[in-house]
């Protein structure tokens, strides 16, 4: 297991980062803080709270350490969330604040979740040999993009053929000083911080790929360009929210590329990071 355990404690105020390290340094999943209320550390054996409330500048210093004090980057928080060093992904809430009828940021945020990026080796077994297209879904925290990465990663180093992840949110394979900070394979290529909708299409005609790989299938219009792509004759790696395959086929948002057949596999992945296959 790989995590960048120092950059997620230096997002912290210094009187947190000695009891988060104690606490949750071997399996701690979240760490959530919320104004004038005790942190909370989610570890994969319960939650626990800690004993003293959290302030606005606690919060405040945590994103000025995840931004790096950019203003650039700190305008991005109007998405909802943060992509820090070492790959922890930060949400946050607060007063949403709009120009017409287009979000413009989020001020005053008064609470923030960091969800640990960590890399286990081998998590996806032998998943990579079938060379289908395969769908990855769970609940939230249950191991989508640690096993989505794994598969890239083994499908890279086993398969001629370049395999392209359109990396949105930085989350997939996260670098530093010109440096992936997990493995990420021989024959992959990262397109880093670009819109799905623009960076498949990209991907396919600049990079001549034989699989593209996505995080987190949010939208009508992702759905839309992962059946460009199929069409293409690309394979496909994605994960998408949802329980078991019942809970995939009831949501609108998941229809079309549940009707046109895009991908072959689903991998459902359980609370307890274990996982079931079944055939599409």
């Amino acid at each position: 297991m790989k995590c960048h355990w120092s950059e997620l404690l230096n997002l912290l105020p210094f009187w947190l980062r000695d009891p988060v390290d104690k606490l949750g340094k071997e399996d701690m999943q979240e760490l959530r803080l919320r104004i004038f209320s005790p942190p909370e550390v989610k570890t994969g054996h319960g939650s626990f709270w800690l004993e003293r409330n959290v302030s606005m500048e606690d919060i405040s210093y945590c994103l000025n350490m995840a931004t790096r004090y950019s203003p650039w980057t700190s305008g991005s928080i109007k998405e909802g969330f943060l992509t820090a060093q070492g790959g922890h992904r930060i949400g946050i809430c607060g007063e949403c604040v709009y120009d017409g009828e287009k979000l413009k940021n989020i001020n005053q945020v008064s609470s923030v979740c960091i969800r640990i990026a960590r890399e286990y080796p081998d998590v996806s077994g032998t998943a990579f040999r079938n060379r289908d297209s395969v769908l990855i879904i769970g609940s939230p925290g249950s191991g989508k993009t640690t096993f989505l990465r794994d598969l890239i990663c083994k499908t890279s180093n086993h398969y001629e053929g370049a395999v392209t992840v359109v990396d949105e949110r930085r989350e997939l394979f996260p670098c530093a000083g010109g440096k992936f900070l997990f493995e990420r394979g021989k024959r992959t290529d990262i397109l880093s911080g670009g819109r799905k909708t623009i960076g498949i299409e990209m991907a396919i005609r600049t990079m001549g790929p034989s699989v593209v790989a996505v995080d987190e299938i949010t939208g009508q219009a992702d759905c839309e360009a992962l059946q460009k792509a199929a069409r293409c004759g690309v394979r496909l790696f994605a994960t998408a929210h949802a329980g078991n395959k019942e809970e995939l086929s009831e949501r609108k948002i998941y229809s079309s590329i549940m009707q046109e057949h895009i991908f072959d596999r689903l991998i459902v992945m359980r609370q307890d990071k274990t996982w079931y296959e079944e055939v599409l």
